[in-house]
């Protein structure tokens, strides 16, 4: 049994595979994706396919992250649908076998990219890929979650009251120094949550272009990944959540296209992006969008603080970028606030 993020115990997997997986072949070697904070992911090859293992952290945990059962159930339910997904193939809620619960999934073969500005493609593939992204979300926020099983995939109520309590409270349980925006941001957030408008529906929580593969010489998605953060909520925080990406600086920390000519380099404005979503889903302009990108602001916050607790704990997946994401923490939080004054 492995209690180490960076290696998996081959003999074991190859084992459990072979007994539950069908088709299932050795031997197989891994090779850990670097990429992500959350769930340790490991791409397993064998002589006739590659899979995908992605496990929950060995160690203590927050109460209910890291649920690797949610995203195998959530991608397995939407395998018939307009969202891209990859194919699930097993869920491993035995922690005897490599120290915590795993799933195996198809391995995408497509490209990925980790930047929204898209530097390494030419002026019109930027434009479609921003478009594909622009259309995964609105079909995402389209599924029927009764048809395809994920009415009870979260709690009725309000969604950012039951989302700004959850992160409040799990960023005062990784809290390691007193941010003082951030407590602003708690509570003007939850003075002005908006009244409910109707809409329910699967939120993915973590919609970015570097949570995407697309074909490897075109346009299109095939997959959205990690869905750890996905439930039944409100649409606006996903699409707010691209906005918020966007808003930060060009650099590969902050993974944004703050300060770059867009129209000269054929990418969306905030508004054009929001605008054709609209259009997409048969709704009319959003109020007040201002809030949306605060809430996911404060959320990222509490995220990133999470990450930053997980380093100095010496649980994290990546911990030298855990460490340098952790110094975002209060900046993060400024944003929020400029965000709410903003109005949208």
């Amino acid at each position: 049994m492995s209690q180490d993020t960076q290696t998996l115990d081959l003999k074991a997997v190859e084992s459990y595979l072979e007994a539950h997986l069908p088709g299932f072949k050795g031997p197989i070697e891994a090779d850990k994706f670097q990429r992500g904070q959350s769930n340790p992911t490991f791409l397993l090859k064998t002589p006739t396919r590659n899979y995908v293992l992605r496990r929950k952290p060995p160690g203590q945990l927050l109460k209910s992250a890291h649920a690797v059962d949610r995203e195998f159930r959530v991608q397995s339910a939407l395998a018939d649908t307009d969202v891209p997904v990859a194919k699930m193939h097993l869920l491993c809620e035995d922690p005897e076998v490599i120290g915590s619960d795993f799933y195996i999934m198809d391995h995408i073969d497509g490209r990925n990219f980790n930047m929204p500005s898209l530097d390494e493609l030419e002026k019109a593939d930027r434009t479609a890929v921003l478009d594909d992204m622009n259309r995964v979300l609105a079909a995402l926020h389209d599924v029927d979650i009764d048809a395809v099983g994920l009415s009870d995939f979260g709690p009725p109520g309000n969604y950012y009251e039951r989302q700004i309590g959850r992160w409040s409270k799990q960023y005062r349980a990784s809290e390691t120094v007193d941010v003082p925006a951030m407590n602003k941001l708690m509570q003007a957030l939850s003075q002005q949550i908006p009244a409910e408008d109707g809409q329910r529906t699967l939120v993915h929580g973590d919609y970015r272009i570097d949570n995407m593969m697309f074909e490897k010489d075109g346009t299109k998605c095939l997959a959205i990944l990690d869905w750890e953060l996905s439930t039944i909520g409100h649409p606006y925080a996903d699409l707010a959540a691209v906005i918020m990406q966007w808003q930060m600086p060009a650099t590969p920390e902050g993974r944004g296209l703050a300060g770059i000519d867009r129209t000269e380099r054929g990418l969306p404005t905030d508004a054009e992006f929001v605008a054709r979503y609209c259009e997409r889903r048969g709704i009319g302009p959003i109020d007040n969008f201002g809030f949306y990108v605060a809430f996911c602001f404060f959320r990222m916050t509490a995220i990133i603080q999470g990450v930053l607790k997980r380093a100095l704990d010496g649980n994290a997946s990546n911990p030298e970028r855990a460490l340098q994401m952790g110094q975002y923490v209060p900046l993060f939080a400024e944003h929020g606030l400029q965000a709410l004054e903003s109005k949208g």
